[in-house]
């Protein structure tokens, strides 16, 4: 009998019989099959036999490793940042309500200890009822103590009895900066502690309301949905920036762009809506046009000049008894507002947000105006704005 050739015996057999035959105990499967190539005539492998056979093998995958918790390497930034969220959440949650009207909902925050709580004005617009949930479960009644739709804001009242309050914290919404990471606290849809997060997408937007705008207002694209409406918006340390207020979408769902009333307005909003039940805003009775690079050449100003060029006045008001004029109907000869206190007025948003938020009604200010190419300052006093306006 012919002894077959190892280099014509195919790798995967002779690697089972090389196995079979090193092993004790064979199975009667593998104990036939060693009976089938008895008349085999194996010789033993020599040292080139050996490498030429492995060379022309395809090697076995190796098993996938398992991954031990303690092998994963996580950035040191990463837990501290995730901590910060934790921290955070069970700090400021307790100090977060769930807003019952009845036939609808919101959010809220404890502004103090006295049992007042922010919310927005659409949450609480014509509730028969208000009850209040606190995270321990808790639910107690609420009535309100005064309500401001120019801002959107509204203040309703717990009885503080019995009751362990949290009050929050306030940052500055003018140190605010684009990039920020936020987060946001409420009840979307009714689901109560729910907690999103994102960054300040943009600064300096506004709402229309009647003829006036809401001004500085704060976009947000951390998730805000129907229910977050009157919860609040905190940076990292768990101040409350912004009030929660609306979102823009299409599906009445979050979109990535959500929008919250700034905190400087809201504490000058707010002790006025707990003090009289209503809030009055300043104003100048000024109509007018922005100075920008377009139209600067045509208003007769350099291209670099910014300001608010004024195109009316309203009789009687605090511009027109402080003496500023008024341009004519060819946009001649009226007084560009450059500055208020100090403060650089580009923009009617820069006029609106200042006047708004960092003044009173009868406080007088220093209006400075680019009149006939000087620098003037000119004093005003603050009227409160017409109501209805």
């Amino acid at each position: 009998m012919n002894t077959l050739s190892l280099k014509t015996v195919p790798f995967v057999v002779l690697l089972i019989v090389l196995m079979l035959s090193g092993c004790a105990g064979l199975s009667g499967e593998a104990r036939q099959f060693e009976a089938v190539d008895t008349a085999v005539s194996i010789p033993l492998l020599s040292q080139s036999d050996t490498a030429e056979i492995l060379a022309a093998a395809t090697p076995l995958p190796s098993p996938t490793p398992v991954i031990e918790l303690e092998q994963v390497v996580v950035s040191e930034d990463v837990w501290t940042q995730e901590q910060a969220f934790i921290d955070l959440y069970e700090r400021i949650n307790p100090a977060v309500v769930y807003i019952n009207v009845g036939n609808g909902q919101g959010s809220g925050f404890v502004y103090d200890a006295n049992g007042h709580i922010v919310t927005n004005n659409h949450v609480v617009a014509g509730a028969q009822t208000l009850q209040v949930r606190f995270t321990n479960g808790r639910t107690v009644p609420a009535t309100l103590v005064g309500a401001d739709a120019a801002s959107d804001l509204a203040v309703i009242r717990v009885d503080p009895t019995g009751l362990a309050l949290s009050p929050v914290e306030f940052a500055d919404s003018s140190a605010l900066k684009v990039g920020q990471i936020v987060v946001a606290i409420g009840s979307p849809f009714g689901l109560e502690s729910s907690m999103t997060t994102g960054i300040i997408s943009a600064l300096n937007r506004s709402f229309p309301q009647g003829t006036f705008q809401v001004p500085d207002i704060i976009q947000t694209d951390a998730a805000i949905n129907p229910g977050n409406s009157g919860g609040p918006l905190l940076d990292l340390y768990g101040r409350v920036i912004g009030v929660n207020s609306r979102i823009e979408s299409p599906v009445r769902g979050s979109s990535g762009i959500g929008y919250a009333i700034p905190s400087n307005l809201v504490q000058a909003v707010i002790p006025q809506l707990i003090a009289n039940g209503r809030a009055q805003y300043p104003w100048l009775g000024i109509s007018g046009v922005e100075v920008t690079a377009n139209n600067a050449g045509q208003l007769g100003l350099s291209s670099e000049q910014r300001g608010i060029l004024i195109s009316g006045l309203v009789s009687g008001g605090p511009a027109d008894t402080a003496g500023l004029r008024a341009a004519n109907a060819a946009g001649a000869g009226g007084d560009v507002i450059v500055a208020i206190d100090g403060k650089p007025i580009s923009t009617f948003s820069d006029l609106v947000g200042h006047i708004v938020q960092y003044t009173a009604v009868g406080q007088a200010i220093q209006v400075h105006v680019l009149r006939n190419g000087q620098v003037q300052v000119i004093p005003l006093t603050l009227q409160a704005r017409p109501s209805g306006s």
